[in-house]
């Protein structure tokens, strides 16, 4: 069973922490994560682009010239995609990129992240983080205490608008919960820092 130190907000070690070894200390699946990443990006596209065919372009409704002799390849229209101002051949049109993928390959590739995290000692545990009011100073130095050499993803229970708002404006830091937590995020941000409250539930939902 994985056991990691955990701090207060002043960087003191305030004891440790088990980890349940079914969400944190699996064998990575590197094919699982590439494949949730892939589904995770794809996912947000916004399949807006858009390019016109050659019906419709404007104009175009004359031969430019007759079919025969004039020594210039035969046309038919102004609007042909060869064309200055004309169509646009095998362009893109608005579609939807989003796909599903098995909720156990999900499950398997954010353990793997998760346990990478501890495998790497990049996963910091802080008893609990209490803000009162939307502070991004506070946050800076509990992050400048804390065990914390990158950029930091803050992770808490529930969703706590406070602690997202103090945190949203600060370069390499944002704040998350556990109910929006995602494989893409975990990777993009090299530490995570995790309340002791969002660990249990973490365990809770995905042991």
């Amino acid at each position: 069973m994985p056991n990691v130190a955990m701090y207060n907000m002043s960087g003191e070690s305030v004891g440790t922490i088990d980890l349940a070894e079914s969400v944190f200390g699996q064998e990575i699946n590197k094919v699982a994560v590439h494949e949730v990443i892939k589904n995770y990006l794809a996912n947000q596209r916004q399949g807006t682009q858009s390019t016109k065919t050659r019906t419709e372009v404007s104009g175009g409704g004359k031969k430019p010239w007759k079919q025969k002799g004039t020594g210039r390849a035969r046309q038919g229209s102004t609007r042909a995609p060869q064309w200055m101002g004309g169509g646009i051949a095998l362009g893109p049109k608005p579609r939807d990129y989003r796909y599903s993928i098995n909720k156990k390959l999900k499950k398997v590739a954010l353990t793997s992240v998760l346990s990478s995290k501890v495998e790497d000692s990049t996963i910091v545990v802080v008893d609990s983080i209490d803000i009162e009011s939307i502070k991004t100073k506070t946050v800076i130095e509990m992050i400048a205490k804390l065990p914390v050499e990158g950029s930091a993803l803050i992770v808490t229970a529930d969703r706590n608008e406070t602690i997202y708002k103090s945190a949203n404006n600060i370069e390499n830091v944002t704040a998350t919960f556990v109910g929006q937590i995602n494989v893409y995020d975990l990777l993009k941000y090299e530490y995570m820092v995790v309340t002791k409250d969002a660990v249990a539930k973490i365990e809770e939902v995905y042991a």
